[in-house]
């Protein structure tokens, strides 16, 4: 074993369980008190002031300048004593992450001292540099304002001594730069278009809500391993590695008990997480060795994406507390299985009424069946523009990969809903559907559609987009994603169908339909029309993806193909009359994403390159020395009648692979030069997928095959076995 490599694995099978100090009373105790929350504004704000600030939270009502400075006034004392000296404006910029700029409270009095300060204008608006994030051309080196705007529906935080503000982030020139804002719009277009189809169905209905339940599944490494891993450092995957004799085969892992230095993380990230106001809820084992997720409670969409990019950073600080290195790459290591994020997303009005769980009566059910094949059918119409949302470079290892939602989006819906919609379509006009005491369905008057059992449906983790009884679960979404991207298009797409709905509805209305008639007529229109989304089998199979393509879904596997979507024609349109995104801010995304995408495939190459010529094959040549002078010695003892056959044999396989890997990092520097000399972003982003991106497995397979043959006191790397299993 390398110097190196036993210095670290010595330090992993040597470290600990770090003892964190977790109070022993009662999450209820100290939970949120490190938020903003109603609670703290009740204390902090004066009673019209605090009123003012609900009404803005709960129905967007805008906020006068003398009501900022108020709620500036009593968060800064707030901050003050819970002993934070500084505050950012902290926003959701295109790179995926979050941003932030502390600035301290404290400020000159003009008598040689400071007194702290934090007003209105300081609260509400900030100008961070526009050119000096992803922004696809909107902003330019020499044209760099941009503005945060405070968010005033979710709450401020603090992180360690800094008073955190969630803000948008927009352009000088009035486009979104950020995930948030177009979240923001999305939620908003949805309430409108939700709100008018509750309508049909009560009146009393002023708001709908769209909520999200995440599940956020990662790795845990050991740090000193990952530190002897400069593929992991830089590129948050092994780009090398062969599997381990044993990984997840046993399925023992999967709910297994939880190591102990992982439970002490897990004790103080859900400690953390709880001081937040995060609601987390469950932990448990993954099926890969040293995965693990973490899910909390649903909460609403837009504070649910908050807190999901908050937890992200709050992990990595605690594990590194723990010596271990948080990986939410989307596929860390080959051979087993990577990570998604669950998105589990529904609609529920301000009466309390979740629109995609089924009711108690004929007219709750059919709501219910409206929402649901409204859903149903705009993830159909945007199926690849949902794929997009949801593809990105690192994301693409994972899809289809046997262990994961393919990379083709269908919806599952159980055998029980399925034959619901199927015999609704197939019914007379002046029919619905009910259960017996059997579970048979039978035909019946439209106004008697009854209770549907809660339990409708199985689970099928094959499928990217699955009703499980009560929302529907978007699995596709990768571990390091934010959240924001997907529920856009999702939230956008729902909209726009519901608005459609609406309009085909009232125009029957309006030729003399009884409004019962009309919606039952939509919907068998709809139901018809999207039955090729529908698919209750078994996504990981090569005939579900020959059926798909039979179907008219998209099935195009090239992630920067995949982007194309966002600018089809009918995604333009349905951005912009939701007022969701502009064309000029979808365009500037899309380049982002190409821009993305080559980004992270050339550091890739990279780093693919120098581990093969700087590490894999000096080391493998080394071997390969003392082996040919293992042979020439022995064949200058020819009395003894020795045998090199065996040697000569390993001798000839090295040269084989190490040929090999030197002609393929060679030809894959040659691509990546000419794919850099290209301007045009979508073509270069082509190219990298297409002749740079392909030939990192074939290099791979080369250096696994190394790993077997060379010693392993010389192999430079710490291996899977070393990696994967916790001690």
């Amino acid at each position: 074993m390398s110097l190196l490599r036993f210095k670290m694995v010595d330090a992993a099978i040597n470290h600990t369980a770090l003892e964190v100090e977790v109070p022993a009373g009662r999450p209820s105790d100290y939970f949120g008190e490190k938020v903003f929350g109603r609670d703290a504004m009740r204390k902090y704000l004066n009673r019209a002031t605090y009123d003012a600030l609900i009404d803005t939270m709960e129905n967007g009502t805008p906020l006068t300048r003398e009501l900022a400075d108020g709620i500036a006034a009593g968060m800064r004392q707030w901050a003050l004593e819970h002993g934070a000296d500084h505050y950012t404006h902290w926003f959701q910029p295109l790179t995926g992450g979050t941003a932030e700029k502390h600035d301290a409270f404290a400020e000159p009095d003009s008598c040689g001292g400071v007194l702290e300060e934090f007003s209105g204008k300081l609260l509400v608006q900030q100008e961070p540099d526009a050119s000096s994030f992803p922004n696809g051309g909107i902003r330019n080196t020499f044209e760099a304002r941009g503005y945060s705007a405070w968010d005033p529906a979710s709450p401020a935080f603090i992180v360690d001594t800094t008073l955190c503000i969630p803000t948008v982030f927009i352009a000088y020139t009035g486009e979104a730069l950020d995930y948030k804002a177009p979240l923001l719009r999305s939620l908003n277009a949805v309430d409108k278009a939700a709100t008018e189809v509750c309508r049909y169905f009560d009146k009393n209905v002023q708001r709908v809500h769209a909520y999200l339940g995440w599940e956020q599944e990662y790795f845990l490494v050991d740090e000193s391993l990952w530190a002897a891993r400069p593929d992991l450092m830089l590129t948050g995957r092994t780009l090398m590695g062969h599997e381990s004799a044993k990984n997840q085969q046993l399925e023992d892992h999967y709910f297994g008990a939880i190591p102990t230095r992982v439970i002490s993380f897990m004790r103080e990230l859900e400690y953390e997480s709880l001081k937040l106001g995060i609601p987390v809820k469950t932990r448990h084992n993954e099926v890969a060795p040293n995965q693990f997720e973490l899910a909390p409670v649903y909460e609403e969409a837009n504070l649910a994406n908050d807190h999901n990019q908050l937890l992200m950073t709050i992990m990595d600080k605690i594990a590194r507390r723990h010596k271990f290195r948080v990986l939410l790459h989307e596929k860390p290591f080959k051979g087993i299985n990577g990570s998604g994020k669950h998105n589990n997303w529904s609609l529920g009005t301000d009466t309390g009424v979740n629109l995609l769980g089924p009711g108690r009566t004929a007219a709750e059910n059919l709501q219910f069946i409206t929402f649901l094949v409204n859903v149903i059918s705009a993830v159909h119409k945007h199926n690849g523009l949902l794929k997009a949302a949801i593809m990105s470079a690192t994301n693409a290892h994972r899809l289809g990969a046997n262990e994961a939602p393919p990379a083709i989006i269908s919806t599952f819906l159980g055998k029980q809903v399925s034959a619901v919609l199927d015999k609704l379509a197939a019914s007379k006009s002046d029919d619905a559907i009910r259960f017996d005491a059997k579970n048979v369905f039978k035909m019946s008057g439209i106004s008697h559609i009854p209770t549907l059992l809660i339990d409708n449906t199985d689970r099928n983790r094959t499928s990217p987009f699955a009703f499980t009884g009560n929302r529907f679960e978007l699995r596709a979404v990768g571990s390091s994603d934010n959240c924001a991207e997907a529920m856009i298009v999702l939230n956008t797409a729902v909209a726009a169908e519901l608005r459609a709905f609406r309009e085909a509805v009232d125009a029957r209305i309006e030729a003399g339909a009884k409004k019962e008639k009309a919606i039952y007529e939509v919907l068998k229109e709809m139901i018809h029309a999207s039955q090729p989304i529908r698919f209750d089998g078994n996504g990981y199979s090569e005939e579900w993806k020959a059926e798909a393509a039979r179907r008219g879904l998209d099935c195009e596997t090239s992630t920067p193909l995949i982007f194309d979507r966002y600018l089809d024609a009918e995604a333009l349109e349905m951005f912009r009359t939701t007022e969701v995104l502009s064309p000029v801010e979808v365009e500037a995304r899309t380049e982002v994403k190409w821009e993305t995408y080559v980004k992270k495939i050339q550091i890739e190459g990279r780093v693919l390159g120098d581990l093969t010529m700087n590490h894999i094959v000096p080391v493998a040549s080394r071997y390969e020395a003392m082996l040919l002078d293992k042979v020439y010695k022995m064949s200058q003892m020819r009395h003894l009648n020795l045998s090199a056959s065996s040697d000569i044999l390993l001798i000839r396989r090295i040269q084989e692979h190490t040929a090999e890997i030197q002609r393929l990092t060679d030809e894959m520097v040659e691509a990546r030069k000419a794919a850099n000399r290209i301007e045009e972003m979508r073509a270069k982003a082509i190219a990298y997928h297409d002749t740079v991106a392909c030939t990192f497995d074939a290099i791979r397979y080369h250096v696994d095959k190394l790993e077997e043959i060379v010693d392993d006191q010389m192999w430079p790397l710490p291996k899977y076995r070393e990696l994967l299993f916790l001690r």
